[in-house]
């Protein structure tokens, strides 16, 4: 059996919101994603690389697995976090292979941001 070249691969990721239209702001602002409307239930994205999407159809849910996106200027992606109404959990630190901050954003969901080193 052949497998395709998504096989075992994370493909989408789905935020249950309070508003689409405030995580969409929230988003949009901060890292330029796109969006294409499902009716009033359901909102995917589009980062250019991965889709998911977000839905009003539960209470949200925040905790599980972090998210982590990369950024090529980790200082300017941690202001446009700020700027968009985000709130820095963890500030900018050195690990191995990189540097990182968290970010909650406005439901409480809690992100990651990294660079390489």
């Amino acid at each position: 059996m052949a497998t395709s070249n998504n096989d075992l691969r994370i493909d989408y990721v789905e935020f249950n919101v309070s508003s689409i239209e405030a995580a969409k702001a929230f988003y949009g602002s901060a890292f330029g994603w796109s969006f294409t409307d499902y009716g009033p239930n359901y909102c995917e994205f589009d980062d250019g690389r991965l889709k998911g999407g977000f839905t009003n159809l539960a209470a949200p849910r925040p905790g599980g697995p972090l998210v982590i996106l990369y950024a090529d200027d980790l200082e300017a992606a941690q202001q446009a976090v700020e700027r968009a109404g985000g709130k820095i959990v963890q500030p900018i630190t050195a690990f191995p292979g990189g540097r990182r901050f968290h970010f909650s954003d406005p439901d409480g969901y809690e992100l990651a941001v990294w660079t390489k080193a």
